[in-house]
Order: C-alpha cells, then structure tokens, then sequence
C-alpha cells in the first residue's frame, strides 16, 4: 500500500470523514463489494452452514481456504467465539489468527469486524448466562438492564468482539410464535426503554449493539416464524417503530438488523421506504444495516411477487442493506456483476460501503492499538461481578401470579416437601434457547453445560435443609411419556406441599405453537397432582406464558419465571421461601384458556366483554403488568401540577404510594393513558410509564412522572401522527386491569404533528415523604 495512502486513512488526526473518503476512493469494485461480505467459519474452518458451499458465490475463483474467502478483504466475521466450545484462550488464538489473514488477504490491511450473539450473555463457552430477554422485561429495571448489558459488553470487547447480535425490538402479537422468549414484551413504550437501556450498556462498552429485527417479524398470522406479516401502517408506525426509534436516539445502537418478513407485501430487506426514507432521512440514522440470516435470499424467493425481472441483491442494495449476514451468498460476485452490466449504480455500493469503513474507523479497526487482546488468561467471563448481576435481574424478574392460600413463602416447619417436574431437576431448562449450552454443546454432551448451573432441586434442598426433600419427575417436558405421573402422585400424597415444576424447557428458535396448552403430558401431570389435595405451588419456567385458566383456584400458588439464566434457581428457591420478596411483573399476559388467548392487551376492544357478540372470551387469567409481592401496597393520590397542559407541552403526574405490609418491596408504579381518539380506534389504556420503587415498611414515596404530549400521539386517518386537544385519563396502580387511581387532563390549543425528534420517553423522579404510616 502506498504511503500517501497510509497517511490519510490511518491519520487518527483527520476527521472521520475524510480518512473514510480518502479509503473509499482508492478501492476497486471488488474491495468495495468484498466490504459488504461475511465469513462464518465452522470449528473446522470451513463454512458453518454445510449448505451450498461459499465460494461458489463468493468469488468465482476462490478454492474455499480461509485465505479464499477474505481476498480483497471483508466486512464481517460472524461466531468466531460462538460457533465451536473453544476455551477464551483459543478463541482469543482462533481470532487473532484470522484477523491477521483478513488484513493480510487485502492491499489496504483492513480488518474485519467481529460479531457475536449476546441474546443472553456473550454466547460462549464458559461465559455467564443470563436471564432471557422476557425475563428482563419482567423486571421493569430500565437501569439495571443497561448495566447487564454493559457488563456484557465489556466480556466482548476484552476478547476482540466489535458488534453484539441484540437487542430484539419485536413487540409481542402473538404468545405461540417461536421467539416469545427474545422479545422484552407486548407494549412497546416498556419494549423501547428496556432495549434502549440494553443498547446503551453495550454501546457505553464500545461494542456495537444491532436492533433487530426491522420490522414487523412478530407480526406474522398464525404465529409462524419466518411467514410474511402483511400490517398496515398505521400498525407499524404506532406499535411496531417506535421501540425501534427509542433505541436508536435514546439508547444509541449503530446497527439496525433488517427482518426476514414482509410490511404489507413488500419484503422489508427490499423496502427503501423503510431504510432509506424512513430510517435514513426520517430518524437521521447514520450506522450500518445489516440482513437477518439468509434474509437477501428470502427476497429472492418473493420477487415475482413484487419485482419482475430484479434480482435479490440490487433490491436489497437499493433498499439500503450495508452487510449480508451470516455469510455471503447474495452480494459479493453477484453484485459486481450487476454494477458491471448496469443493473445497479456504483454510487449505491459506495453509500453502504461508506458505512461500513466509518464504522470500523469509529472502533478503532485503523489505529495502533492490537485488535486483539495480547493476554486473554486474565479474562474471566463468568466473573463473580457477572453472577451476582445474573442473579439480581433473576431475583427482580421472577412473577408471584396467585397466592390465594398465603401458602408462600414456606416459612412454616415444613417436614416433608415433594418436589415434582422434570423443570426442576436440568438445569438447562433455565436458559433460553440463544444460550450457548442449548445452540452448541448440545452437539458435544461431554461438555456439560459448560458453566456450573445448579438445579432448583438441588437449590430448594439447600434453602429447606430441615425438611425432608423427595423428588418426582412425573413427565417429560416435550414429550407425551406420563409414566412418571403415579411416581408424581404417591410423592404428593405424602408431603405436606407440592412444588410442581412445568415449562416448556428446550426451547428452540424454531418453536411455533398451534395453542397455549403445556406441552408434553404436563397437563395431565398438574391434574393428577391437584387431584390429591396436596397444598400445590405451581412454578412456570417457561419462554412463553401458557394458559393456565384450567388451575386457577386450585393451584394454592403460582410462580412464573421467564427463562432466569444461570442463577435462576437461586432465584425461585429464594422467592419460594420468602428470602426474596418477589417484584418481578408480567410484560405478557398469562391466557386463561389455550385456545382462546388475547391479542395482547392492546387489542383496541370497544369495552368490556360481555360475551353478546361472541362465544369466546379474551379475558386474560393475568394481565399485563400483574405481580404480586409478601407485602401490601396501597396507592394513595394521583395528582397533577395542572390539569391541562398544551398539546405541544407535558404533564405532570405525581403517584404517592406507601407500604402497608411488614416486608421492604420493590414497588412497579405503573403510569397509563387512554383517549381522546376520534379519528381511530385505540387500546383501552397504554403504558406511558413505569418505574421500580422500593419501600421499606411502613414507607410513603411520591413518584413524579412528566409525561412529554407526544406520549399521546397517534397515527391519524391521513398518516400523520397528531396529538389531538381534548381528555386524557391517566391512571395507576399495579397493573393494567388494575388503576385503582385515575384523574384527567386537557389537553388545549390545535392539533400537534410531531416529527421525529418528538420525546419517546416519560422521565421521573422519586421523592421521599417524611411521614409514615406507622408514625401517624
């Protein structure tokens, strides 16, 4: 390379603009498109998907050595880490090794980019598992979730990984699609705080965080993943963007990963509204556009169904996607061959390439500094730090649903304790399917898990050391085998309570459901037990909420825990007997029965059911942002500064809630709105802010929530989003069918359109109040 060259591109003095211009125009066709490609090696060094082989469409001369593949350099490498059991050491070694043959294999020295899969910790070998996103979301703690994430991001970045695959954006549609446990919800206010807090805490570790999936993945009919989803827009602008939208401005992610689906019958990989219009010039997004697995090759199975004649690859380009994920197989050769014969202008090559580069100047890929750690035996990815913040969102994320007997927390002399469930005794049933347990070890059972994981079993005999603990699995979690259930039922009868464990243990991405019913022989597990009259404790751990309409009134208590990670069964244990005071609330609704589930609670339903116009009633057993805790809370007042406000200003809303039981309590205060809406219809009420407050017993505390308008806004008949003079009811209380508290306010003058740089997020603060109750 020459050295003009070098002084330009390498100059860290220059601006970021001018050392990627001075690059760019010194690159061939070739490089350039070569920056838009991905290498995904399997342990062996070879392709990991074992499909059609990369070099055929790589590069048309390319053998299909490593060497091959990053000639003329490339964008991305994909789960150098991920993909095979390698110690920290070796993959440290791995990457550095194929670093060095990326800068080697082009003329400019550019090195690759390094992304990993972070759904649930950094997933490697040996690393901390954390809960799964639902979880997260179960915990309303927008704060400690960003400081998951960073500590997260730091394990990246100390072993050489540049990007992290994560946070997922899709609001919840449907609770039997196959990614329910991905997914931080069904509202997209709590959707977009949470993923913009994930997406801060990497980003503040210099990783690079990649929302996913824009947009519309979730929304497909039926529940089936990868299916086209076909929403109208008005859909898509008030329920599926605005998490997106929060996460890039509020939580500043840098990669925007397009979806494998399609908005009202365009594919969204080809969709230039939303990348270029929308996402470019609309929110001034300025980093990188990724495609989801195989998504360029998903557009060419639609084009005769929309683009007579064009190929995947100058659609997905047009459209504005900067790299092909996991591997190139659409762009690279095939792409300058049609820049070649005039199928797509140059300069479109150059927009996404210009990207790419400016993100790699931007991590430093161009500076002196080793891409590489030197020393990776000082890295320890299942550090002490990193189990006790695993634990903490565990313990704040795990649902008390029903205690109508007081039976917990088991704090009475318990003798005899029957543990029943095959939940309760694998440890692997606590993670998500994104865990690197679940996605690579599984292939090598000699391996373990990997990391030390202890069962609930065996957590629950240390939390009862006094009682005499027998175990039971019943039946299987995904398979009909009941042979187990007389074992279960002879357990229960002769214990004083019943822990049954149920759940849907190895999930897998591929997972759709046709109903809500628990899989397996569970049911008939859960019926026989019942049936003997045994104190029952029903504990969920599961990735999706299954319906549990047929327990209700029968269970003496029911435990929900969304996939904890790898301290979950501390977790329930701890909430199971009371040395926990569970918080954790319902960021998805639990279905009564599974067959008859609601579309989320904001199905914009014109009142109450009332069963007059259908047989089928959608009322959910637990709604949204229900949880219970050992204590008692009562909301006190709902008062406002004024009670109008401009439909250009904000609304300021004090909630004083105060402790009335014996126990110390994290406290979700729940803030919703509802109306005016005379151009649309809208859901009954809408989360427009939520925050964790603890008190001590006897504690009053007055939270102060300013509500931009914007939180009202909506998309109009014409498109347009507006916020409209007229009521708004505000309410509160601990959950969404459960606002013991409401007041009013007006909002005056002429109708507001905000743009895109309207306020996302309802801020407040938490004040101490001097008088107790105790005290009066």
């Amino acid at each position: 390379m020459t050295t003009d060259l070098d002084a330009a591109w390498r100059d860290c003095d220059l601006p970021v603009h001018d050392r990627v211009e001075a690059l760019l125009a010194a690159m061939t066709l070739e490089e350039k498109v070569a920056q838009l490609g991905t290498v995904w090696l399997d342990r062996n060094g070879g392709s990991a998907t074992g499909s059609a082989p990369i070099p055929e469409v790589f590069t048309a001369s390319a053998t299909g050595t490593v060497d091959d593949l990053v000639r003329g350099g490339i964008g991305h490498l994909i789960r150098v880490f991920g993909n095979a059991p390698v110690t920290v050491a070796e993959g440290v070694q791995r990457l550095r090794a194929l670093q060095e043959r990326v800068v080697a294999g082009n003329r400019f020295g550019i090195p690759a980019i390094v992304h990993e899969e972070c759904l649930t910790g950094f997933a490697t070998l040996g690393a901390t598992v954390y809960p799964t996103p639902l979880a997260w979301a179960a915990t309303f703690d927008v704060e400690f979730v960003r400081e998951m994430a960073s500590a997260i991001g730091r394990d990246l970045r100390s072993v050489g990984v540049h990007q992290g695959l994560v946070p997922v954006l899709d609001v919840v549609r449907d609770y039997r699609w196959s990614r329910m446990e991905e997914m931080l919800g069904e509202d997209p206010y709590l959707v977009g705080q949470l993923g913009a807090a994930y997406a801060r805490g990497l980003e503040e570790a210099g990783v690079v965080a990649t929302v996913r999936h824009f947009a519309g993945y979730a929304a497909s009919p039926a529940a089936r993943n990868r299916a086209l989803a076909g929403i109208g827009p008005r859909e898509l602008a008030d329920v599926i963007l605005p998490p997106f939208e929060t996460a890039l401005r509020d939580g500043g992610a840098r990669s925007v990963m397009s979806s494998c689906t399609d908005v009202d019958g365009v594919p969204v990989a080809a969709n230039g509204e939303l990348f270029r219009d929308l996402l470019s010039e609309g929110w001034a997004f300025t980093g990188t556009v990724v495609a989801d697995h195989r998504v360029i090759l998903f557009v060419a199975s639609m084009e005769r169904a929309f683009a007579e004649g064009e190929k995947s690859q100058v659609l997905a380009l047009r459209a504005g996607n900067d790299g092909e994920l996991p591997e190139t197989r659409s762009y690279g050769e095939r792409l300058v061959g049609h820049v070649r014969t005039g199928g797509v202008e140059e300069s479109l090559v150059d927009e996404s390439v210009r990207r790419v580069l400016r993100q790699k100047v931007e991590l430093g890929l161009f500076d002196d500094d080793p891409l590489v750690l030197v020393s990776p035996h000082e890295v320890d990815l299942d550090s002490a730090d990193n189990r006790w913040v695993a634990r903490t969102v565990a313990e704040r994320s795990v649902v008390l649903l029903a205690n109508d007997r007081s039976t917990l927390p088991l704090n009475l002399p318990l003798s005899r304790i029957a543990i029943v469930g095959a939940c309760a005794n694998d440890p692997l049933t606590l993670l998500g399917c994104h865990a690197f347990p679940h996605q690579v070890l599984r292939r090598c059972p000699e391996r373990g898990a990997g990391v030390p994981i202890a069962t609930i079993r065996r957590q629950v005999e240390a939390e009862f050391p006094q009682s005499i603990v027998h175990y039971a699995r019943g039946a299987e979690v995904t398979v009909g085998d009941d042979s187990g259930i007389a074992e279960a039922v002879h357990a229960a009868t002769l214990a004083d309570v019943v822990l049954l464990f149920i759940g849907d243990g190895t999930a897998v991405e591929s997972c759709d459901v046709p109903d809500l019913s628990l899989p397996g022989a569970q049911d008939r597990l859960v019926e026989a037990v019942l049936a003997t009259g045994t104190p029952t404790v029903l504990v969920v751990v599961s990735g999706r909420p299954y319906a549990l309409g047929d327990y209700a009134g029968r269970a003496a208590a029911v435990v929900q825990a969304f996939f904890p990670g790898i301290e979950g069964a501390s977790a329930v244990a701890g909430v199971l007997s009371g040395r926990i005071n569970p918080s954790g609330r319902l960021p998805v609704q639990v279905p009564r029965l599974p067959w008859v589930y609601p579309s989320t609670y904001l199905q914009p339903l014109p009142g109450a059911w009332t069963g007059g116009d259908s047989a089928l009633d959608p009322t959910p057993l637990y709604p949204f942002g229900h949880g219970l805790s050992y204590t008692t809370v009562r909301y006190e007042t709902l008062g406002l500064t004024s009670d109008e406000a401009p439909t250009t200003g904000s609304v300021e809303a004090g909630v004083v809630v105060r402790n009335t039981g014996h126990r110390a309590v994290d406290e979700v205060v729940q803030l919703y709105a509802s109306g005016p809406a005379d151009q649309v219809t809208r859901p009954p009420v809408r989360l427009i802010g939520f925050t964790r407050v603890a008190l001590e017993p006897g504690q009053a505390r007055l939270v102060v929530f300013e509500v931009p308008a914007e939180a009202f806004s909506f998309t109009g008949v014409n498109g347009r989003r507006v916020v409209e003079p007229g009521r708004i009811t505000l309410s509160t209380g601990p959950s969404s069918a459960d606002l013991p508290l409401s007041t009013d306010v007006w909002l005056t003058g002429e109708p507001a359109h905000p743009g895109h740089d309207r306020r996302l997020t309802t801020t407040h603060v938490i004040r101490d109040l001097d008088e107790r109750e105790d005290d009066r």
